[in-house]
Protein backbone atom coordinates (compact mmCIF):
# COMPACT_ATOMS: atom_id res chain seq x y z
CA UNK A 1 0.00 0.00 0.00
CA UNK A 2 0.60 3.38 -0.81
CA UNK A 3 -0.23 5.93 2.87
CA UNK A 4 -0.43 9.57 2.15
CA UNK A 5 0.61 11.51 5.10
CA UNK A 6 1.75 15.15 6.41
CA UNK A 7 1.32 18.33 8.48
CA UNK A 8 0.65 21.71 8.30
CA UNK A 9 1.17 24.07 11.53
CA UNK A 10 0.27 27.55 11.67
CA UNK A 11 2.32 30.30 14.41
CA UNK A 12 1.66 33.59 15.44
CA UNK A 13 4.95 34.63 16.68
CA UNK A 14 5.59 38.32 18.36
CA UNK A 15 9.24 38.49 17.49
CA UNK A 16 11.87 36.46 15.37
CA UNK A 17 11.95 33.17 17.31
CA UNK A 18 14.84 30.17 17.24
CA UNK A 19 12.76 26.62 16.38
CA UNK A 20 13.79 23.24 16.34
CA UNK A 21 11.69 20.74 14.97
CA UNK A 22 11.68 16.64 14.98
CA UNK A 23 9.23 16.32 11.88
CA UNK A 24 11.16 14.44 9.35
CA UNK A 25 10.11 10.76 8.64
CA UNK A 26 12.60 8.20 10.09
CA UNK A 27 15.68 7.11 8.31
CA UNK A 28 15.24 3.54 8.96
CA UNK A 29 12.01 4.24 6.46
CA UNK A 30 14.47 5.91 3.85
CA UNK A 31 13.76 3.26 1.19
CA UNK A 32 10.15 3.09 1.56
CA UNK A 33 9.66 7.10 0.51
CA UNK A 34 8.11 7.40 -2.93
CA UNK A 35 7.30 11.61 -2.32
CA UNK A 36 9.85 12.82 0.23
CA UNK A 37 8.89 14.68 3.29
CA UNK A 38 10.26 18.17 2.84
CA UNK A 39 9.84 20.53 4.86
CA UNK A 40 8.46 24.22 3.68
CA UNK A 41 7.72 27.16 5.41
CA UNK A 42 5.48 30.11 3.92
CA UNK A 43 6.68 32.58 4.02
CA UNK A 44 10.10 30.82 3.10
CA UNK A 45 13.23 31.01 5.27
CA UNK A 46 16.56 29.37 5.56
CA UNK A 47 16.42 26.04 7.48
CA UNK A 48 19.37 23.72 8.63
CA UNK A 49 19.41 19.83 10.06
CA UNK A 50 21.34 17.89 12.40
CA UNK A 51 21.17 14.25 13.81
CA UNK A 52 20.35 14.28 17.86
CA UNK A 53 22.00 11.94 19.54
CA UNK A 54 19.78 9.03 18.67
CA UNK A 55 19.78 9.26 14.98
CA UNK A 56 16.57 11.70 14.72
CA UNK A 57 16.84 14.09 11.76
CA UNK A 58 16.07 17.44 13.18
CA UNK A 59 15.72 21.19 11.50
CA UNK A 60 16.75 24.50 12.65
CA UNK A 61 15.12 27.76 11.85
CA UNK A 62 14.23 31.27 13.16
CA UNK A 63 10.89 32.29 12.39
CA UNK A 64 10.11 35.41 11.92
CA UNK A 65 7.47 37.63 13.25
CA UNK A 66 3.83 37.63 12.48
CA UNK A 67 2.58 34.33 10.83
CA UNK A 68 4.30 31.10 9.73
CA UNK A 69 2.84 27.95 7.92
CA UNK A 70 5.27 25.30 8.41
CA UNK A 71 4.36 22.06 5.99
CA UNK A 72 4.78 18.76 4.13
CA UNK A 73 3.11 16.24 1.96
CA UNK A 74 4.93 13.20 1.51
CA UNK A 75 4.05 9.20 0.11
CA UNK A 76 5.20 6.45 1.43
CA UNK A 77 5.32 2.61 0.34
CA UNK A 78 3.99 0.64 3.43
CA UNK A 79 3.49 -3.29 3.47
CA UNK A 80 0.07 -2.89 4.57
CA UNK A 81 0.96 -5.31 7.39
CA UNK A 82 -0.02 -5.18 11.34
CA UNK A 83 2.73 -4.49 13.59
CA UNK A 84 4.61 -8.00 14.17
CA UNK A 85 3.70 -10.34 17.03
CA UNK A 86 6.62 -12.19 18.47
CA UNK A 87 5.26 -14.11 21.65
CA UNK A 88 8.45 -15.89 22.32
CA UNK A 89 11.12 -13.20 22.49
CA UNK A 90 12.54 -13.42 25.87
CA UNK A 91 14.17 -10.67 28.30
CA UNK A 92 18.20 -10.60 28.60
CA UNK A 93 19.82 -10.92 31.17
CA UNK A 94 21.07 -6.83 32.59
CA UNK A 95 24.74 -8.30 31.53
CA UNK A 96 24.29 -9.43 28.76
CA UNK A 97 22.52 -6.57 26.97
CA UNK A 98 24.48 -4.47 24.44
CA UNK A 99 25.73 -1.29 25.27
CA UNK A 100 24.02 0.78 23.21
CA UNK A 101 20.69 -0.36 25.15
CA UNK A 102 21.72 0.43 28.60
CA UNK A 103 20.50 4.23 28.26
CA UNK A 104 16.67 2.64 27.70
CA UNK A 105 16.91 0.97 31.01
CA UNK A 106 17.41 4.97 33.31
CA UNK A 107 14.64 7.08 34.66
CA UNK A 108 14.63 10.06 32.32
CA UNK A 109 12.65 13.07 32.20
CA UNK A 110 8.84 12.02 32.16
CA UNK A 111 9.44 8.43 32.89
CA UNK A 112 10.04 8.49 36.60
CA UNK A 113 11.07 5.07 37.10
CA UNK A 114 12.52 5.91 40.79
CA UNK A 115 8.65 6.27 41.88
CA UNK A 116 7.39 3.06 40.39
CA UNK A 117 10.01 0.80 40.60
CA UNK A 118 7.96 -0.78 43.80
CA UNK A 119 4.73 -0.91 41.87
CA UNK A 120 6.53 -2.87 38.95
CA UNK A 121 8.02 -5.34 41.06
CA UNK A 122 4.57 -5.78 43.02
CA UNK A 123 2.33 -6.09 39.75
CA UNK A 124 4.45 -8.40 37.37
CA UNK A 125 7.94 -9.01 39.29
CA UNK A 126 6.43 -12.70 40.67
CA UNK A 127 4.25 -13.56 37.77
CA UNK A 128 5.38 -16.68 35.84
CA UNK A 129 5.42 -14.55 32.45
CA UNK A 130 8.62 -13.26 30.89
CA UNK A 131 9.84 -11.36 27.87
CA UNK A 132 6.91 -10.49 25.03
CA UNK A 133 4.07 -12.02 27.64
CA UNK A 134 5.51 -9.60 30.53
CA UNK A 135 5.54 -6.55 28.44
CA UNK A 136 2.05 -7.03 26.65
CA UNK A 137 1.01 -7.41 30.72
CA UNK A 138 2.55 -3.93 31.35
CA UNK A 139 0.52 -2.92 27.90
CA UNK A 140 -2.68 -4.52 29.51
CA UNK A 141 -2.40 -2.68 32.57
CA UNK A 142 -1.77 0.37 30.84
CA UNK A 143 -4.50 0.42 28.44
CA UNK A 144 -6.77 -0.49 31.34
CA UNK A 145 -5.32 2.17 33.96
CA UNK A 146 -5.23 4.90 31.73
CA UNK A 147 -8.51 7.06 30.27
CA UNK A 148 -8.05 8.56 26.90
CA UNK A 149 -8.95 12.15 26.65
CA UNK A 150 -7.57 14.96 25.23
CA UNK A 151 -9.40 17.41 26.85
CA UNK A 152 -7.19 16.32 29.94
CA UNK A 153 -4.18 16.17 27.94
CA UNK A 154 -1.05 18.23 29.92
CA UNK A 155 2.55 18.18 28.58
CA UNK A 156 4.29 18.28 32.19
CA UNK A 157 2.39 14.78 33.33
CA UNK A 158 4.82 12.10 33.89
CA UNK A 159 4.19 7.98 33.97
CA UNK A 160 3.88 8.16 38.15
CA UNK A 161 1.27 11.12 37.26
CA UNK A 162 -0.33 9.36 34.77
CA UNK A 163 -0.23 6.15 37.04
CA UNK A 164 -2.09 8.16 39.81
CA UNK A 165 -4.16 10.20 37.78
CA UNK A 166 -5.55 7.37 35.18
CA UNK A 167 -6.26 10.11 32.83
CA UNK A 168 -3.89 11.16 29.48
CA UNK A 169 -3.15 10.60 26.17
CA UNK A 170 -0.83 8.39 24.02
CA UNK A 171 2.16 9.88 25.07
CA UNK A 172 0.77 9.01 28.82
CA UNK A 173 0.50 5.66 27.90
CA UNK A 174 3.63 5.11 26.67
CA UNK A 175 5.80 6.72 29.62
CA UNK A 176 3.84 4.32 31.96
CA UNK A 177 4.52 1.21 30.15
CA UNK A 178 8.45 2.54 29.09
CA UNK A 179 8.26 3.67 32.99
CA UNK A 180 7.24 0.26 33.79
CA UNK A 181 8.91 -2.08 31.97
CA UNK A 182 13.00 -0.04 32.76
CA UNK A 183 11.99 -1.29 36.30
CA UNK A 184 11.56 -4.37 35.01
CA UNK A 185 15.61 -4.68 33.49
CA UNK A 186 13.82 -4.40 30.04
CA UNK A 187 15.07 -1.77 27.95
CA UNK A 188 12.53 0.43 26.24
CA UNK A 189 12.53 3.39 23.97
CA UNK A 190 10.06 6.34 22.69
CA UNK A 191 8.60 6.35 19.69
CA UNK A 192 6.83 8.91 17.84
CA UNK A 193 5.00 9.06 14.65
CA UNK A 194 2.10 8.79 11.67
CA UNK A 195 -0.58 6.38 12.50
CA UNK A 196 -3.82 6.08 10.90
CA UNK A 197 -6.79 4.53 11.12
CA UNK A 198 -5.86 1.98 8.14
CA UNK A 199 -7.73 -1.26 8.87
CA UNK A 200 -9.64 0.10 11.55
CA UNK A 201 -13.80 0.41 11.57
CA UNK A 202 -15.15 4.01 11.71
CA UNK A 203 -15.42 6.53 13.38
CA UNK A 204 -12.06 7.71 13.00
CA UNK A 205 -9.87 10.01 15.34
CA UNK A 206 -9.19 13.45 14.33
CA UNK A 207 -5.14 13.75 13.04
CA UNK A 208 -2.15 13.50 15.16
CA UNK A 209 0.75 12.45 15.71
CA UNK A 210 1.08 9.46 17.77
CA UNK A 211 3.06 7.78 20.24
CA UNK A 212 4.35 4.36 21.23
CA UNK A 213 7.43 2.22 22.52
CA UNK A 214 9.88 -0.77 21.66
CA UNK A 215 11.43 -2.73 24.04
CA UNK A 216 14.26 -5.02 23.37
CA UNK A 217 13.75 -8.52 23.28
CA UNK A 218 15.73 -11.47 22.04
CA UNK A 219 18.38 -9.12 20.48
CA UNK A 220 15.96 -6.94 18.88
CA UNK A 221 13.42 -3.95 19.59
CA UNK A 222 10.02 -4.84 19.11
CA UNK A 223 6.65 -2.47 18.58
CA UNK A 224 4.14 -2.23 21.14
CA UNK A 225 1.36 0.44 21.33
CA UNK A 226 -0.34 0.57 24.92
CA UNK A 227 -3.12 3.15 23.76
CA UNK A 228 -4.77 0.89 21.04
CA UNK A 229 -3.00 -2.10 22.75
CA UNK A 230 -3.52 -4.28 19.39
CA UNK A 231 -1.63 -4.58 15.91
CA UNK A 232 -2.24 -1.59 13.74
CA UNK A 233 -1.36 -1.01 10.35
CA UNK A 234 0.88 1.68 8.55
CA UNK A 235 3.06 3.05 11.49
CA UNK A 236 5.78 5.71 9.99
CA UNK A 237 8.02 6.61 12.76
CA UNK A 238 9.33 9.60 13.08
CA UNK A 239 11.76 9.98 15.89
CA UNK A 240 12.93 7.91 18.98
CA UNK A 241 14.08 8.98 22.31
CA UNK A 242 14.20 8.16 26.24
CA UNK A 243 10.97 9.70 26.28
CA UNK A 244 8.88 12.77 24.00
CA UNK A 245 11.51 15.19 25.63
CA UNK A 246 13.47 14.22 22.96
CA UNK A 247 11.62 13.84 20.14
CA UNK A 248 9.44 17.03 20.35
CA UNK A 249 7.83 17.88 17.27
CA UNK A 250 8.53 21.49 18.07
CA UNK A 251 10.69 23.21 20.28
CA UNK A 252 10.81 27.51 19.67
CA UNK A 253 12.49 29.48 21.83
CA UNK A 254 10.54 32.43 22.95
CA UNK A 255 6.65 33.47 23.25
CA UNK A 256 4.21 31.75 20.51
CA UNK A 257 0.91 30.90 20.05
CA UNK A 258 -0.53 27.42 17.89
CA UNK A 259 -3.17 28.95 15.58
CA UNK A 260 -3.77 25.48 13.72
CA UNK A 261 -2.44 22.11 13.63
CA UNK A 262 -2.82 19.48 11.12
CA UNK A 263 -2.00 16.12 10.65
CA UNK A 264 -3.03 13.66 8.29
CA UNK A 265 -2.32 9.85 7.16
CA UNK A 266 -3.90 7.64 4.87
CA UNK A 267 -4.30 5.14 2.57
CA UNK A 268 -3.45 6.65 -1.12
CA UNK A 269 -5.87 4.37 -2.70
CA UNK A 270 -9.18 5.17 -0.57
CA UNK A 271 -11.45 6.84 -2.60
CA UNK A 272 -13.10 9.82 -1.57
CA UNK A 273 -10.21 10.65 1.41
CA UNK A 274 -8.46 14.43 1.07
CA UNK A 275 -6.29 15.95 3.45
Amino acid sequence: MQIRLGYELIYSLPQPTPMILALNIHYSRASDIIIPDYLTTDPAVPVSGYRDGFGNWCTRLVAPAGRIQIKTDALVRDTGLPDKVVPYAQQHAVEDLPEETLVFLLGSRYCDTDLLSQAAWDLFGHSPQQGWARVQAVCDFANQRIKFDYNQARPTRTAWEAFNEGVGVCRDYAHLAISLCRCLNIPARYCTGYLGDMGTPPPWAVGDFAAWFEVYLSGAWHVFDPRNNVPRIGRVLIARGRDASDVAIATTFGPNILESFKVWTYDEAEVGVSA
